[in-house]
């Protein structure tokens, strides 16, 4: 048995998904279900004994002692996490909330349940902290990418909130000896994907007719990862990974978000053209870029290649591909998942921009 926090969201839930498709073990999956935590991502596991669902925070130090007594978990993977740049700008304190202050919560939770395992339980225990490659910082056009030894320089209060966690992960391993791991990961897309990010909310807003938000420019750089591959190396650090270490996981895609939003563009123009005749790219949009925007991101993942042998399978090429076709195959998620907080949200943070929808 494994506990995975923040099991109903995107990263959290494909990779709930993914677990029981591929290991024996179960999963307890300890989720708050804030906006963008969503149980149509698990229906497929419903019914599956070996899913065992708990609505709660893990601010709630008692309910994550509970869980960890009763179900004896032999891993805690640590997905549950604010994550959006523009909520943080917006409403900061819930990031620190559930970012550090949960993530405190879950250490020390976590160390207390240690000190009752013995032997090999004691051994084999694992806390795997799952974070993202804001943490460094923003690159310039020449710059290497991200390496693990690259010093923290976050520029969000998202990013500041994240990196706060990290160290606190590295201070229990060192203070504690609390076995941890960590995982730094670049942009994810795919299924499942809330669609206040760039590529759902691309993939929704052209079938719908709608503009498509370009930030600035639009030459701001990401590196984009298939979440199906993120699951995988996860799997695999958990697996494998040394104690105390940090693994950083990318996808080898540096792009623009204008070649993502063209890349999208030409694939729904090939796979499900627009009834007026045209491409969707006439819908693009530029719109006043947000504060403080990075403007490079990208991932060295040879590390986590070299030690553990894990390197991604999907090209941004295919992956991309079966994401816009997951899309369309799955209208009716999206438009459950477009109603209420999350049409709100949207009118609260874009309609003071030129267009009502804008994103990374």
């Amino acid at each position: 048995m494994i506990l995975v926090t923040g099991g109903a969201g995107f990263i959290g839930s494909n990779f709930v998904l993914d677990w029981l498709d591929t290991e024996a073990e179960g999963v307890v999956n300890l989720d708050k279900l804030t906006y963008s935590g969503n149980m149509a991502n698990l229906a497929s596991v419903a019914d599956n004994p070996r899913h065992i669902f708990v609505r709660g925070d893990i601010c709630d130090g008692a309910l994550v002692a509970e869980l960890l007594k009763q179900h004896k978990p032999r891993a805690i993977v640590h997905f549950a996490a604010e994550s959006h740049v523009d909520r943080s700008i917006h409403a900061p304190a819930a990031f620190v909330q559930t970012n550090v202050n949960g993530t405190f919560t879950l250490l020390e939770a976590a160390r207390a349940y240690q000190s009752t395992l013995t032997g090999a339980e004691r051994d084999n225990f694992r806390f795997l902290h799952v974070s993202t490659d804001e943490v460094y910082g923003s690159l310039g056009p020449g710059d290497p990418p991200f390496s693990e030894t690259k010093a923290y320089e976050p520029n969000s209060p998202y990013s500041a909130s994240k990196a706060a966690s990290d160290h606190l992960v590295r201070a229990y391993f060192h203070t504690y000896v609390l076995p941890t791991l960590t995982t730094n990961c670049s942009n994810n897309y795919g299924p499942f994907h809330f669609p206040e990010k760039l590529i759902p909310l691309i993939i929704a807003n052209a079938r719908a007719g709608k503009p498509l938000p370009i930030y600035g420019d639009g030459q701001q750089i990401r590196d984009w990862l298939y979440v199906s591959d993120h699951c995988a190396a996860i799997r695999s650090v958990l697996a494998a990974g040394r104690v105390g270490e940090t693994y950083n996981v990318g996808g080898w895609n540096e792009k623009t978000n204008l070649e993502v939003v063209h890349t999208i563009c030409d694939l729904l123009d090939e796979i499900d053209p627009r009834a007026q005749g045209g491409s969707y790219r006439e819908q693009i949009t530029y719109v006043t870029d947000r504060p403080g925007h990075d403007r490079r991101y990208a991932i060295d993942a040879r590390k986590i290649e070299r030690e553990l042998g894990w390197r991604p399978r999907e090209t941004f090429q295919t992956g991309l591909r079966k994401t816009v076709q997951w899309y369309l195959e799955n209208e009716d998620w999206v438009r459950n998942v477009q109603s209420g907080e999350y049409q709100s949200w949207i009118d609260r943070n874009y309609n003071q921009r030129s267009v009502s929808e804008a994103v990374e």
